[in-house]
């Protein structure tokens, strides 16, 4: 897995940070946080907005380009990458994927906080930058029952969910390291976990609210 980090428009980094802080969260496959993330959204729908990352995966059933992803060739991708567009870049899988400059930008533009689902090298890299994101982990309650949430999705081979196994077991490890997240919400009981979701991003939802009116 490789990660990159590319901040270096001193006017970026300040254009974003007089907007409302972004919100990273990460957690993994089938800890619950895409629908964590939707379920806010869907409540507070002109308080939050997503920064699309890129990746040179196929689309999956349903997927939309522009909307869950960018979708680009990786000649694309690895062009924009050597050009600084992105905040961060990984590899998993042998596809590639990155959070851009831009989708950040567009997001600020609008007033709205941006959210930013990256991985923990992700975290990491966004974390050196000038953003001073807010970093929330979402963690299923146990290792087994995360296997067993990706085992009943039957949208993966044997191999795939080794690999998804393998890269949960890491990011689970990394997120009890002190320091790397202002809070870890624990996905046990769904309702209880985005109560817990919505107290924690409280004052800055009402902060939001609060300039749209």
């Amino acid at each position: 897995m490789i990660s990159h980090l590319r901040i270096g428009f001193r006017t970026f980094a300040t254009m974003v940070s007089t907007k409302s802080r972004p919100i990273v969260v990460s957690g993994p496959s089938g800890s619950g946080k895409s629908t964590l993330i939707n379920q806010l959204f869907k409540e507070y729908p002109t308080a939050f907005s997503f920064s699309v990352s890129h990746t040179t995966r196929s689309p999956r059933a349903g997927e939309q380009n522009g909307r869950e992803y960018h979708f680009v060739p990786q000649d694309q991708m690895k062009k924009m990458i050597s050009n600084g567009d992105f905040l961060e870049t990984t590899e998993f899988s042998s596809n590639l994927y990155g959070t851009s400059k831009k989708a950040v930008e567009d997001v600020a533009k609008t007033g709205r906080i941006c959210v930013l689902d990256v991985d923990k090298q992700g975290v990491q890299n966004i974390k050196k930058s000038d953003l001073h994101p807010l970093c929330i982990y979402i963690s299923p309650p146990s290792y087994e029952i995360l296997e067993k949430r990706l085992r009943a999705r039957k949208t993966d081979d044997e191999s795939a969910i080794g690999r998804r196994l393998k890269e949960s077991k890491e990011s689970m490890e990394f997120s009890k390291q002190p320091g790397v997240y202002d809070h870890i919400i624990i996905n046990d009981k769904l309702d209880v976990a985005y109560k817990d979701l919505k107290e924690v991003l409280r004052k800055d939802i009402e902060t939001v609210l609060k300039q749209h009116k």
